[in-house]
Formats: structure tokens, C-alpha cells, sequence
């Protein structure tokens, strides 16, 4: 994807005095000319930035505004490590909420609707995201955070909410409650705004058919303002990035240079307008791929695929390397099983073993041909031989945040 001339524009400004604002940035670039840079091709060579970067200039050292402008922190959970800090202006705030209404106007949420928010607040970016933006949109906000599913299920009755905006995995635990409990038509339940990680089709469907909604994918990062930055629209090939506030490349994994359009690789983004921490060419690690050519619901901003995984997600047992989103794609062709599973990864009497526990609906006397079939699916598509535990509905547990479903006990 060629970068168009008024990001061209805004990036060659930004590199302009960035050393003299940011301490961060002057290190960074260190005898590298930034004048210089006025192409494309010139922007590309210059260093990344990555997420250890980031960790060491904890707490405030990505700041590119003097403490006095920054009204806002937010923060990465940093339970891997030193947590990430990102400094917001007031300017950065009013624009996290200008994408996020765009959000949701992209999946037909209107001011008529009544929004409710379950992602989490605090430190984390999610559920005061959601909440700007829908009340700069001017539709009814309920910001109940996660948790207390009892109340959010009398909320979604009682205050007739029209827009669940969740994770995933919670929205998965909401409409197996709303199932379980038969109250589906005493809801008015019509979008569903889901973001923070990766999700199979399988589950959509799933998730889609037992609450009776469109399912839009949000998406965003903690260091890159928060969710918002892009949304799938009502065909669902894509999501659309706000190219305006961002400009983005995909990159391999390995080498670090440019992929060809349709390519999946790692997805790289500079922020064009943030003040307070400004992030160029910044790895997120998440895997995707450009889509190439024009969107059918006419939207002039460019899309991503639908996230399939990150780099440090792949894992590499007995020579081979396996990602979630593979365990994905064979449930979802496996009939009777559902989109939970586990997998489990030990090391035991000299050599690693893979366990894959999976839900089904089938009846305990004919799941023996289910893990069969799985067996045979997983050697073909990843070469490796797996031990299937086929498990009923509702066995493996649930997440009001996000769900790990991968568990390596070799270390």
C-alpha cells in the first residue's frame, strides 16, 4: 500500500522537530537525519520501534509534551513485564473519541440505541473508549465494565440495550447465559461490537445466532490510543482502518521489510496526529494482511484482515509451529464441536505431548469418532499428532476478559 501525500505530508512534519520534543526519540534516532526523509522508501528505513522500547522508558519517558499537557495515562497490564505508560493530551483524547464515533457509526449504531460497555475501565484503554465515543455519538451509554452477570443480563432487560460492546470470550459467556436462561426474546439485542482479541468464525456464528446480532471487529492497541482505530463494516471482508490518524505497513516477521499487498505479515503503525506519546513505525506484532482494492460499502479508508494471530504466539512443539488461530480453523470444520477448546502442551517421560480439549454437543458414545476426526485434521494441517479429550458444553472455563487458550507446562 503506497502512502498517499497527505500522510506523506504529516509524517515529514512530525519527523521535523520530533528529537527536539522527545527525549525518546532523540535517542532513537541518534545520527540519523530526519530532514531527509521526504519519500516513502526513505520512511522504511528507518529503525523500528517495539514494545521493550517502550517498557524502558517507564513511567513517563515517551512523553513528547511537557508534563503540564498531559491530562490522561494509560497503561498496559505489564503482567509480562515493567508496564507501558502512554501520555495523552487533550487533544489525544478528543481524537480517540472522534474514531471511536466513527466506529460505531460504521456498524449503524445510532444516537436511538442504547449502548452497553462491558470491557473493563481503569488503567486499560477499553471501557472509557467505548463510553467517549458513544456519548459523542449520543447514544445512551451503560458502562457496567465486566463482571456481575446477573446484573448485566437485568440491565440489558430492563434498560432494553440495543449494542453489547464486549470481548469475545464475554460475549460468550453472556449469550450461553441468555440460552440457558430462555430470555432471548425478552431482549432487543441488534449489534454487537467486539474487539480485544482474536476470534474464530466459528465462534461468531456461534455467539451471533444466540444473541440475534451483527457482529462488527473492533480494533486497537493500548500503545496506538486504544480500540477504535478500525472497525469491520457490514460485509465483514475487512477492517477498516482510520488512515487519517495512522498510517500503517505490514512487514515480515524476520527480515523487516515491506510485504506486497494481500500478504500476511506484521502489522507496523506510525500515530500521524498524537501528541503525547507519538509512536512511528511501531510493531505490534499482531498478524494480519492488507486487502486490496474497494470495499463494497463504498468506504474510502483501506482495510486489514481480521487479526489471525501474533508473532509471539506461535509455539514449537516437536519441530513444528503451530498457531491458535490453526486449532481454530480445524474446529470449525469439524461438525458437532464447538469453538471452545484448550490445549494443553507437557513434557512428559522424555518427550512433549499435546492435549486438545474441545466442547461439543455430540452424546458421550459418539464423541470417540469426533476426536478421531480431529486427530486426523490437526497431522494434516499442522504434522503433528495430538490427544484429543472431546468435553461437553460449558466444561472447559469461561472469561469475563480475554480467554487463554493455549497452555505450555514445559518450562
Amino acid at each position: 500500500m503506497r502512502m498517499n501525500e497527505y500522510q506523506r505530508e504529516i509524517i515529514t512534519r512530525l519527523l521535523r522537530d520530533i528529537k527536539e520534543r522527545s527525549p525518546f526519540y532523540a535517542r532513537k534516532f541518534d545520527g540519523i537525519d530526519l530532514t531527509q526523509v521526504s519519500t516513502q522508501e526513505d520512511f522504511e528505513r528507518l529503525p523500528f520501534t517495539d514494545k521493550a522500547d517502550l517498557r524502558e522508558a517507564y513511567p513517563l519517558g515517551l512523553a513528547a509534551v511537557p508534563r503540564k499537557d498531559i491530562v490522561r495515562i494509560h497503561s498496559s497490564s505489564g503482567t509480562t513485564g515493567t508496564p507501558v505508560v502512554i501520555p495523552y493530551t487533550a487533544r489525544d483524547v478528543e481524537d480517540w473519541a472522534v474514531m471511536f464515533e466513527r466506529c460505531y457509526r460504521m456498524a449503524g449504531v445510532t444516537e436511538d440505541d442504547v449502548v452497553q460497555i462491558t470491557p473493563g475501565y481503569g488503567l486499560w484503554t477499553a471501557g472509557i473508549g467505548f463510553q467517549a465515543g458513544c456519548e459523542r455519538l449520543g447514544a445512551m451509554a451503560l458502562p457496567m465494565g465486566p463482571g456481575n452477570t446477573d446484573k448485566q443480563l437485568r440491565m440489558m432487560e430492563d434498560m432494553g440495550t440495543t449494542v453489547l460492546c464486549a470481548t469475545s470470550s464475554y460475549a460468550l459467556l453472556l449469550a450461553e447465559e441468555i440460552k440457558s436462561r430462555g430470555i432471548k426474546d425478552r431482549l432487543h439485542l441488534r449489534k454487537g461490537v467486539i474487539g480485544s482479541e482474536r476470534w474464530g468464525e466459528k465462534m461468531r456464528n456461534e455467539i451471533a445466532s444466540d444473541l440475534g446480532v451483527e457482529f462488527y471487529d473492533i480494533y486497537g492497541l493500548t500503545e496506538i490510543y486504544g480500540p477504535g482505530i478500525g472497525i469491520s463494516c457490514d460485509y465483514r471482508n475487512g477492517i477498516h482502518m482510520w488512515d487519517d490518524y495512522i498510517y500503517f505497513e505490514i512487514i515480515d516477521p524476520q527480515s523487516g521489510e515491506t510485504v506486497p499487498d494481500g500478504t500476511v505479515g506484521e502489522l507496523v503503525i506510525t500515530t500521524l496526529r498524537k501528541e503525547g506519546a507519538p509512536l512511528i513505525r511501531y510493531r505490534t506484532h499482531d498478524l494480519t494482511r492488507i486487502v486490496p482494492g474497494e470495499c463494497p460499502c463504498g468506504s474510502r479508508f483501506p482495510r486489514i484482515d481480521i487479526i489471525v494471530g501474533r508473532t509471539d504466539d506461535m509455539i514449537k512443539v516437536k519441530g513444528c509451529n503451530m498457531f491458535p488461530a490453526q486449532f481454530d480453523e480445524v474446529l470449525a470444520t469439524i461438525e458437532g464441536a464447538s469453538s471452545e477448546y484448550q490445549v494443553m502442551i507437557d513434557h512428559l517421560m522424555g518427550r512433549d505431548e499435546v492435549t486438545v480439549y474441545f466442547e461439543t454437543i455430540v452424546p458421550e458414545e459418539g464423541r470417540i469418532e469426533l476426536e478421531r476426526e480431529l486427530v486426523s485434521k490437526i497431522k494434516s494441517k499442522m504434522n503433528i499428532t495430538v490427544i484429543p479429550r472431546a468435553v461437553p458444553v460449558g466444561y472447559l472455563p469461561r472469561s469475563e476478559k480475554k480467554t487463554n487458550r493455549i497452555f505450555d507446562n514445559r518450562y
